[in-house]
Formats: structure tokens, C-alpha cells, sequence
């Protein structure tokens, strides 16, 4: 959307909030370094942008994507192409800064805008960029419902099951991630020519126009590879480092009983055992590390592998 404000007036509330999101995380890094004046500044800059976003963005169902150069609308309900964009949806949710109520409508009405199970598809904006007298940039160079412009693009359909998942929506965000994955997509001949990519990858784009929807664009592609490898491991299963020390804040289907993951820290591995992730998600965790019962694990290279057990408190 690279001419949305090419003569510099117009505006990206997405971006907006992930640069709420920005200030919020250096105002912590830097007051880790002593630097409290300038948290402080970041912290009202994150408060004014937040303050302006409610104020200004809210569709009253949704999130607003953005205005053009003349103040104009872009992903309202009433605009005819374009009026609900998956990233204004989700970032309001990740964040923890939107208004909590708003934020639930927002994550709602994308599942029922722009999630489709039957085609598995999780869409980027509808309706798509066609005759709009508005130029919102290259975007509007791709034919409707290719890549950005109406397709699944995939990079901002994992941010969905991110949201979801800050959220506690266990169930919801393990089924979105059962429609970016590629095995799934590929469990017979029909579905394999269908889809036309390899199963092992995932997908930069997944095409919603006719008759090729459901059939990629690009695979091979990192950086929605590196963000479904993040929220599969933090997100859902909530296998985290903070500090140097193991956390286990699982957010998975209520019917699994446990999960089992192989970490590698250097030439150590430590093989993770979480039993009951629902109790753990509900309650606390208690930790076992190599057969005895401790606080914390910290996870360290001392090349040899170890043994941990997570279960509820």
C-alpha cells in the first residue's frame, strides 16, 4: 500500500499500533538500562498513539486499516472495496492495549470476514482492490484475490492464530493453524493438485480467486516460515525463554493430554514433557529436571542432554 499517503497526510493504523507495541517493549529495554526519562517519553508517545488509534480507528465493528492522503477511509464498512483488513484486526489484540472489548469484536469479525474453513483460506482484506478510483499502491497491480490483494497472505494469517492465542482461544487458534499447514492441504491426490505446493514448506501466498483458489503463489517462503515456527513453539505450545529460564504457558486444545518437545541450547538438548497443559493453563507449573523437583530450569550448554518434566501446580 505504497501510495496510501504518498504526499505524506495519510495514515496506517495497523502500523500504528505496532509502533505502540515498539515503544511499549524499548520503554522496558530501557529503563534495563537506566534510562528512565526516556521510558518515560515512550511510554506517553505509546499513550497518545493508543489514545488517537481508539479515537480515530474504531469502524464500530472493526478496526479501521487506514486513511488516504485526502482523509479518506481505507478498511471501513463503507468503503466498497477493502473494508476489513486482517492486520487492523490483529494487532489491537497482541498488543494488550486496545480497548478490550473492541478488540474481541475486532478478532470476531475477522474469523467471520476473512477465515473461510471450507477453502482454507485465511484472507488478508475483502472485498479486494478492483475499481476503486483510490490508489492504495501496488497492491492494486495484483488481480482480486491474488496474494496481498484478497488472497491469503500467509505472513498475516499467522499473526491471526498469534492473536487468538492472546486471547486463550485454544481451540481457534489450533484450527487456523490446521489451514496454513501445508500437510493438511496435501493428505490426497485431489487436494495435492489442488494446492500445487510441496508439503513441507510453507506458503508465502494462497490464492482466492477463481478457479484457482486454494493453489499457491510463492513457497520457500522464510518470513511467514519463521513466524509459523514462533507462534507453533511460544504461542501455542508456550515454550518460552525469558531470562535465560524455561516458562510453560501452554495454549492448546483442552483435549490434549501433553506434548513432548526436543530444545537445543548449543550442544545441550533438553527434552520437554508437558503433561496436562490444560491444568497448567488454568492454574501453575511445577518442574522436574532430570528427576528432581525444582523452581526454575534454566536452560544452559553444558553439552550434555537433560530431562524436564512440566505439570500443573
Amino acid at each position: 500500500m505504497n501510495r496510501v499517503g504518498v504526499r505524506g497526510r495519510g495514515e496506517s493504523a495497523w502500523l500504528g499500533w505496532f509502533l505502540a507495541e515498539i515503544c511499549d517493549r524499548f520503554a522496558k529495554l530501557t529503563e534495563n538500562r537506566v534510562e528512565h526519562s526516556r521510558a518515560t517519553r515512550l511510554r506517553e508517545r505509546r499513550a497518545r498513539l493508543v489514545e488517537a488509534l481508539e479515537g480515530q480507528a474504531w469502524d464500530g465493528e472493526w478496526y479501521r486499516r487506514g486513511y488516504f492522503d485526502d482523509g479518506s477511509t481505507l478498511g471501513s464498512a463503507r468503503d466498497t472495496e477493502c473494508q476489513i483488513d486482517l492486520n487492523a484486526q490483529t494487532w489491537p489484540v497482541i498488543t494488550g492495549l486496545a480497548n478490550p472489548e473492541r478488540a474481541i469484536r475486532a478478532l470476531d469479525a475477522a474469523a467471520e470476514r476473512l477465515v473461510n474453513d471450507d477453502d482454507r483460506l485465511i484472507t488478508l482484506l475483502t472485498p479486494p482492490f478492483n475499481r476503486t478510483l483510490q490508489d492504495p499502491g501496488y497492491i492494486k497491480g495484483y488481480p482480486p484475490g491474488v496474494r496481498e490483494n484478497g488472497g491469503q497472505y500467509t505472513h498475516a494469517a499467522t499473526w491471526a492464530i498469534w492473536a487468538a492465542a492472546c486471547l486463550g482461544r485454544s481451540d481457534q487458534a489450533m484450527r487456523w493453524m490446521d489451514l496454513l499447514n501445508p500437510l493438511l492441504r496435501t493428505t490426497d491426490k485431489a487436494a495435492a493438485d489442488r494446492y500445487r505446493g510441496e508439503p513441507y514448506v510453507l506458503p508465502g501466498d494462497v490464492y482466492a480467486a477463481a478457479p484457482y483458489v486454494g493453489q499457491v503463489g510463492w513457497t520457500w517462503y522464510t518470513g511467514s516460515a519463521a513466524w509459523a515456527y514462533r507462534i507453533v513453539l511460544e504461542q501455542l505450545l508456550g515454550i518460552r525463554l525469558e531470562g535465560g529460564k524455561l516458562t510453560v504457558r501452554p495454549c492448546v486444545p483442552s483435549d490434549w493430554r501433553g506434548f513432548e518437545v526436543d530444545y537445543a541450547v548449543g550442544g545441550s538438548v533438553y527434552s520437554i514433557a508437558v503433561r496436562d497443559p490444560a491444568a497448567i493453563t488454568k492454574g501453575g507449573v511445577t518442574f522436574e529436571l532430570d528427576d528432581r523437583a525444582v523452581d526454575t530450569v534454566e536452560l544452559v550448554d553444558d553439552g550434555r542432554a537433560h530431562q524436564v518434566t512440566a505439570g500443573a501446580s
